[in-house]
């Protein structure tokens, strides 16, 4: 079984290639291949490389959920090949799966590389992979304008977070679309938020899907009817503790098959990565890839 670690400098606060390659090296010496990403797609470019070799590979997507986004997409249909994830990113949120405690076991290179295989479902996204959740609504729109704000000069992370709500809040609040699972209407009319979750957090520590289970056969779903936008502040806290099922405006449900069709193109998050699209299915992939669970 090899190992490859790719690296993406672009990652959280600050390039830690470095640091990251001596930890690496002084765990594996040179048991392994470190691969440096050098811009959009590239994660996926290598993995899919690595994956095609035909070996038996573990591939480590070091970076944030975009990051293991891509290396997941580039080893589908791979059976050869698993993912790990060294939570370099700013938010990491899969992995709060394992707890909301979990980053310094994944970071611990030693429980890595003692790690065992465990089959997860994985959600098949029109044409991509997904870990961990596929959404539509507020959320979505706020994770688009994040992207703009971050090309600005002198904008960090954060302060393009904040904009990006500012911009959201001020901007029209709910959506217009038709929900259906398995073949049947969930939800018609405007919504906040429209989720299709394999696990339970996103969005920096929202934990929209509570109930959710990596490898129990299907999707959980969750909608949020559009409120006032005053409402809105007192809704987010709920929301984010994963206390809003028993709330009025929520419809939560289970399935193996997620549609949604609005009036008009909409940004939909991808595990962090950003379509536009008016019409989009979701399917759960039972036990669709092997995830490097550390020690």
């Amino acid at each position: 079984m090899r190992d490859v670690f790719i690296i993406n400098p672009a990652a959280g606060k600050e390039d830690c290639t470095n640091s990251l390659t001596a930890e690496i090296r002084e765990v594996y010496g040179d048991d392994c291949k470190i691969l440096i990403t050098t811009g959009e797609g590239d994660a996926l470019k290598k993995a899919k490389a690595e994956a095609e070799t035909g070996d038996d590979v573990r591939i480590f997507a070091c970076g944030g959920d975009g990051t293991s986004f891509e290396v997941l997409n580039g080893i589908i249909g791979y059976k050869n090949a698993a993912i790990g994830v060294i939570p370099i990113g700013s938010a990491n949120d899969f992995i709060k799966y394992f707890g909301f405690d979990s980053k310094p076991r994944f970071l611990n290179l030693k429980k890595q590389k003692n790690g065992t295989m465990l089959p997860i479902d994985l959600i098949k996204a029109g044409d991509y992979y997904c870990m961990n959740q596929c959404c539509a609504g507020l959320d979505a729109q706020v994770a688009d304008y994040m992207r703009g704000f971050k090309r600005l000069p002198l904008v960090s992370g954060p302060m393009a977070y904040n904009l990006a709500v500012v911009k959201a809040f001020l901007g029209k609040i709910g959506i217009n679309m038709k929900v259906t699972t398995d073949g049947k209407i969930f939800k018609e009319g405007s919504v906040l938020f429209a989720v299709c979750a394999n696990a339970p957090v996103y969005g920096g520590g929202y934990i929209s899907a509570p109930k959710a289970v990596l490898n129990d056969g299907l999707l959980d779903c969750v909608t949020i009817d559009t409120v006032k936008r005053l409402q809105v502040p007192g809704l987010l806290p709920k929301y984010k503790s994963g206390k809003h099922e028993t709330l009025d405006v929520c419809t939560y449900g289970r399935c193996e098959t997620f549609e949604f069709e609005a009036d008009t193109d909409i940004p939909v998050s991808l595990d962090g990565e950003i379509i536009h699209t008016n019409k989009f299915k979701c399917e759960i992939v039972k036990n669709g890839i092997n995830f490097v669970l550390p020690e």
